[in-house]
C-alpha cells in the first residue's frame, strides 16, 4: 500500500502517549541502576569525576567522545580553525596579487592540509600516505575497474591485517595519545578516497585526472583523518565551481547548526552524569540482574547515542566544509527512524561510497534476488575489511547482510498472490497497521544485530535471550507494542514528507467544489 495512507488523529495521540511513558519508564530503570552502582569496582576506570555543578561522576567510557569534546578538543578546534583562517586570508590576498582565488582555492586547501598532516604525524607518515596515492594513481591510468579494486583493497588490507599494519605503523616516529587513531584514520580514508579517484578516472571518457587533482582531494584537512568520505566526482565538481555565492540565509543556517551541535554536546554530557549507558553493558554481572525494560532501554539508547556521536562529529566537520562552499555527506539517519535494513548506516559517506561503486553497481534496481545477494555479499565483504576483520565484525556483517536480503525475500513473497490480493482488499490504514507489526519486529533485529558491534556479543546475546525467550510473553509483547507505536509515528512523519514532495490531486466534489484529500 502507498506511503500516504493516514491513521486517525486520536490513534496517533495514543501512540505518542504510550511511547513517551515507555521511554520515561525505561529511563528511570537506567537511572536507578546508574545511581545504585556508581561505586562498583567495575565502574572505576570508566566512571570519572564530572562537572562539579552536578556533584556526580560522569560516564567516560567512550574514547572517541572524550577525545573530540574533552581531551583533545582544543587541538582539533585549532586545526579546523586554522584551516578556515588560512582559507580566508588567501581569499583576501588573492585579488591583490593577481590570483584567481576561486580557481586556486583547492590548491590552498591541499597545501594547508598537507602541511598540517606533515607537522602532526611526521615525514615518514606523509611518505607512506603519498606512496598509497602514487600506487593507486598509477593503477588509475590503466582504466580497468577490477584492477583499481584489487589494488585499493590490497592497500586497505595492508593497514588492517597483521603483520603488514604493524610494519607500517612502526614507520611513524614519535609517540602520542592520538597517534593510533590518526594513523589508521588517515591511511584508511586516504585509500578509500584514492579508490574513488581511480574508479572515477576509469569512467572518464577522454584523458585522465591529474595527480594534483588527487592530492587536492585527499589532503583536504577537514575530511582527512576522520571523514566523512565525499566521492571524487562530487568533490571535483564542487571545488571547481567558480561561482561562489551563498544562498539566502545560508550563513544563518550554518551558524544555527553549529550552535545546535554545541547544545547537543552539552546535553549529552549532562546525560552522562545520570545515565551510565556505556559503562553498564561492560559489567555483565550487573547486566544479568537488571530488568527486561532496563536492558531494552540500554540496547536502544546505545544505538541512539552512537547516531548522536556520528551526527555531531560529522556535523562539526561539515560546518567547516560548508564554509568552504562544499556540500558534504549528510549525517546518518537516526536509528529511531529506521525500521528497514536498507536504510541502516552510521556513516553516510562510507554508505554513499559503497552504494556508488559496489551495491548499486552490482544490484542495479535491487529487484532481482540473486543480483541483490551478490551485491550485498560484496558490499559487506568490503565493509568487513574496512572495519577490520575479526569475529565480532564477521558476525555483524553476516546478520546485516542476511537482514538486507531477507527484506527483499519477504517483499517478493508479499507481492505474489494470494497475499497481494488480500492486501488489495484491505484499506490503506489497515495495511499500514499490519506492516507496522512486521516493521516493529524488524526494528529490534536491527537493534540486536548492531548493538553487538557497539558493546559486546555477550551483551547482545543476553538482551536477545531476555526479550525473546525468558521475557515471553509479557516483556516481549510489551516491548513490541511500544516499538509498534514508535514505528507508526515514524510512518506518519514519512507520510507528511511524501505529501509535501508530491501533494495528492484535488478532487471535485458536491457540484464542482474542490476538496483536498
Amino acid at each position: 500500500m502507498g506511503i500516504k495512507s493516514a491513521l486517525p488523529r486520536y490513534e496517533l495521540y495514543l501512540y505518542t502517549a504510550v511511547l513517551g511513558v515507555a521511554l520515561i519508564w525505561a529511563g528511570s530503570w537506567i537511572f536507578e541502576a546508574s545511581s545504585e552502582n556508581i561505586d562498583r569496582k567495575a565502574f572505576k576506570e570508566s566512571v570519572q569525576p564530572g562537572w562539579h555543578y552536578f556533584g556526580r561522576k560522569m560516564d567516560a567510557a567512550d574514547f572517541e567522545w572524550m577525545m573530540w569534546f574533552s581531551t583533545f578538543r582544543n587541538h582539533i578546534l585549532f586545526a579546523l580553525a586554522g584551516h578556515v583562517i588560512f582559507a580566508k586570508i588567501f581569499s583576501l590576498l588573492a585579488p591583490k596579487i593577481g590570483i584567481n582565488g576561486c580557481k586556486h582555492r583547492t590548491l590552498i586547501f591541499g597545501v594547508y592540509g598537507g602541511l598540517a598532516v606533515l607537522v602532526t604525524m611526521g615525514w615518514t607518515y606523509m611518505a607512506l600516505v603519498l606512496s598509497h596515492c602514487i600506487i593507486l594513481y598509477s593503477v588509475a591510468l590503466v582504466k580497468m575497474k577490477w584492477l583499481c579494486f584489487a589494488a585499493g583493497l590490497s592497500a586497505l588490507a595492508s593497514i588492517k591485517l597483521e603483520p603488514y599494519n604493524s610494519w607500517q605503523e612502526a614507520l611513524v616516529t614519535g609517540s602520542f595519545d592520538l597517534q593510533d587513531v590518526l594513523f589508521y584514520g588517515g591511511c584508511g580514508f586516504s585509500i578509500m578516497r584514492c579508490m574513488s579517484f581511480a574508479l572515477e578516472n576509469c569512467d572518464r571518457k577522454e584523458g585522465n585526472y591529474t595527480f594534483c587533482d588527487l592530492l587536492r582531494y585527499n589532503f583536504y584537512l577537514p575530511f582527512f583523518f576522520f571523514g566523512p568520505i565525499m566521492t571524487f566526482d562530487k568533490f571535483h565538481a564542487q571545488v571547481n565551481n567558480t561561482q561562489l555565492t551563498r544562498k539566502e540565509r545560508e550563513m544563518w543556517n550554518i551558524t544555527t547548526k553549529a550552535l545546535l551541535h554545541l547544545g547537543i554536546i552539552l546535553v549529552v554530557d549532562v546525560f552522562f552524569h545520570y545515565l551510565y549507558i556505556l559503562t553498564i553493558p561492560s559489567d555483565m554481572k550487573l547486566v544479568a540482574k537488571l530488568s527486561d525494560w532496563c536492558l531494552a532501554g540500554l540496547a536502544y539508547s546505545n544505538l541512539v547515542y552512537d547516531w548522536v556521536k556520528a551526527a555531531i562529529m560529522f556535523g562539526v566537520i561539515n560546518t567547516v566544509a560548508r564554509l568552504d562552499h562544499l556540500d558534504p555527506p549528510q549525517p546518518p539517519k537516526c536509528i529511531t527512524m529506521l525500521y528497514v535494513f536498507a536504510e541502516t548506516h552510521f556513516d553516510r559517506g562510507i554508505n554513499d561510497w559503497l552504494c556508488r561503486y559496489v551495491y548499486d553497481y552490482i544490484g542495479r534496481d535491487h529487484d532481482k534476488i540473486f543480483k541483490e545477494l551478490l551485491a550485498t555479499i560484496c558490499t559487506f565483504a568490503i565493509t568487513t575489511l574496512w572495519l577490520g576483520p575479526c569475529q565480532l565484525v564477521y558476525i555483524w556483517s553476516f546478520f546485516n547482510c542476511f537482514g538486507l536480503n531477507f527484506e527483499l525475500w519477504v517483499a517478493k513473497l508479499f507481492s505474489l498472490p494470494p497475499l497481494s490480493t488480500i492486501e488489495g482488499f484491505m484499506g490503506g490504514a489497515m495495511s499500514r497497521r499490519i506492516r507496522g507489526v512486521f516493521n516493529a519486529a524488524n526494528f529490534w533485529t536491527i537493534i540486536l544485530y548492531n548493538v553487538l558491534s557497539l558493546n559486546s556479543l555477550e551483551f547482545a546475546k543476553l538482551v536477545g535471550r531476555r526479550l525473546i525467550f525468558k521475557g515471553f510473553p509479557l516483556s516481549t509483547l510489551s516491548v513490541l507494542l511500544v516499538t509498534y507505536c514508535g514505528v507508526q509515528l515514524v510512518k506518519e512523519r514519512e507520510r507528511k514528507e511524501a505529501l509535501l514532495e508530491d501533494p495528492e490531486p484535488v478532487k471535485a466534489v458536491d457540484g464542482g467544489k474542490e476538496k483536498a484529500e
